[in-house]
């Protein structure tokens, strides 16, 4: 139940929110004591910002419950926002221990390092960034979601636990989520970059897929229905796995799963 709540609550990170509340420290805060309020633990819940210098590549590892959400601005520099979650018996320990966590920024690499957890206290620690809108990256979660939104660059993404959600992406992309839900969202007329390839193991897939857009694409499950809502050229019986060309054509796009339902829908360009 803990880390069922911690990805719960990681996952606000990768909900569409108005610009405004973005820019407010206090707003993740306030949802995070709502969430634990009838909690057995006492919560405290803190929000940090830093600024560091846009790395080549940007290493980001959620440790055991944390989330990461990577989000295309305008900016030079990588605005990175630490939510950290700290529970105890007590208010004034959940204090102390969040006051204890250090997140390391430097080298391009960011992870959290804290007091040893028990049975009954600990902390998490999911990161809210902010990066150029061409920017390499690797992420890395436990139990926790993985967003990208807007960027452009080589990525691996590997979620064990927890969802992943790619939007508006182009470059090298390669995903994996062992147990999660898989959206991915397509803009443009066509996939910038060599290609994306996205897969989960034991979780459903999302793909939305504006009208004309152009690619090569993969899709299907091994166990699970399908429910495809783009004209699809498939000479014959519908297979479980199909590559099909979109449009003509394009870059690779592939996004499968295991155990699982997919949904191929018209989507926004």
């Amino acid at each position: 139940m803990r880390t069922l709540s911690l990805m719960a609550l990681a996952a606000l990170a990768l909900l569409p929110r108005p610009a405004a509340a973005q820019d407010d420290d206090e707003d993740w805060v306030a949802q995070c004591r709502r969430w634990n309020r009838n909690s057995d633990r006492e919560h405290y819940c803190e929000q940090r910002e830093v600024r560091i210098a846009a790395p080549r590549l940007l290493s980001v590892d959620g440790r055991e419950n944390g989330g990461v959400s990577v989000k295309a601005w305008d900016g030079a520099d990588v605005l990175v926002r630490e939510r950290i979650q700290a529970w105890a018996p007590s208010d004034d320990e959940a204090r102390r221990i969040a006051g204890s966590v250090r997140v390391h920024t430097a080298g391009g690499e960011i992870y959290a390092d804290g007091p040893e957890t028990a049975r009954n206290r600990g902390y998490a620690v999911s990161y809210e960034i902010f990066v150029p809108r061409r920017m390499d990256l690797r992420l890395t979660t436990n139990n926790g979601p993985i967003g990208v939104n807007g960027v452009t660059g080589r990525m691996e993404l590997s979620a064990h636990n927890g969802p992943l959600a790619l939007r508006a992406l182009g470059g090298d992309v390669r995903a994996r989520a062992q147990n999660g839900p898989l959206a991915v969202s397509l803009t443009g007329s066509r996939w910038d970059g060599a290609g994306l390839d996205a897969a989960t193991t034991n979780g459903p897939v999302t793909l939305s897929i504006p009208a004309g857009y152009r690619a090569t694409l993969t899709t299907g499950t091994v166990n699970g229905p399908m429910n495809i809502d783009i004209p699809v050229p498939v000479q014959g019986r519908f297979p479980r796995q199909f590559t099909t060309e979109l449009g003509g054509g394009g870059a690779p796009v592939r996004a499968v799963t295991t155990n699982g339902p997919v949904v191929v829908r018209r989507g926004r360009s």
